[in-house]
């Protein structure tokens, strides 16, 4: 897909204004192309479907229902086009957004705020990030939802080398099957794993598919 070392992308977005100045950031750096917009849902899966780019850069509400379109569009595209990364931009920090996005695995996903649209090296890098098969998310929807799970100091301080590599494992969007397979494990071990590094995340209150979600966002905030 990407072709002269240039990321292609596609931007949807209901508002004009928004996907010019989206188009516009973008259009600042040589190594990103814009090949197509979109102004709703079918338009964007569409332009994927025609132009199939590295990544989608997608308004999180968008027509018919303007409701979670970029996440749906995320999901769809997880099954038809995997390879595809998608950027979604929203206008709040919407925990629950994020883990939507995110629950299917982290791997070519990011989720950020509206409001990065006027930092352009933010954009264009979390766009390159994507592209390469990691991901991002806004550090204030981090702070979100995590708040009141975060143990003091580093979170990831008092998990075992071995529980860092099964979260590692996690972050890139593995099944507790894949995890052992990797890691040359058995899955029950890497259960254990798993509920002790939740247990010291704080994370034990939390839906199965949240408390993993969660628990990746802590890794890759550690990251940074």
């Amino acid at each position: 897909m990407t072709t002269g070392g240039r990321v292609r992308v596609v931007v949807a977005d209901d508002t004009l204004l928004v996907r010019e100045g989206v188009q516009r950031v973008l259009g600042l750096y040589a190594d990103l192309e814009v090949v197509a917009v979109a102004g709703d849902l079918d338009e964007l899966l569409a332009a994927v479907d025609e132009h199939r780019p590295d990544v989608v850069v997608t308004d999180i509400r968008m027509p018919p229902t303007s409701s979670d379109e970029g996440i749906r569009a995320a999901t769809q595209l997880r099954r038809t086009a995997p390879q595809t990364g998608v950027v979604v931009l929203s206008q709040y920090a919407a925990p629950a957004y994020a883990l939507e996005l995110l629950s299917g695995g982290s791997q070519r996903r990011a989720y950020l705020l509206k409001e990065r649209i006027s930092e352009p090296d933010q954009l264009a890098e979390a766009v390159r990030e994507v592209a390469r098969g990691g991901s991002v998310v806004d550090p204030k929807v981090v702070e979100v939802l995590v708040a009141g799970a975060r143990p003091a100091g580093d979170p990831l301080a008092g998990l075992t080398r071995r529980e860092l590599e099964v979260l590692e494992q996690i972050a890139q969007g593995r099944s507790n099957a894949g995890v052992a397979a990797e890691l040359v494990l058995t899955e029950r071990a890497v259960e254990k794993h798993i509920n002790a590094l939740f247990a010291k995340l704080g994370l034990t209150a939390e839906p199965d598919v949240h408390r993993r979600v969660s628990a990746v966002l802590l890794y890759l905030a550690s990251l940074r």
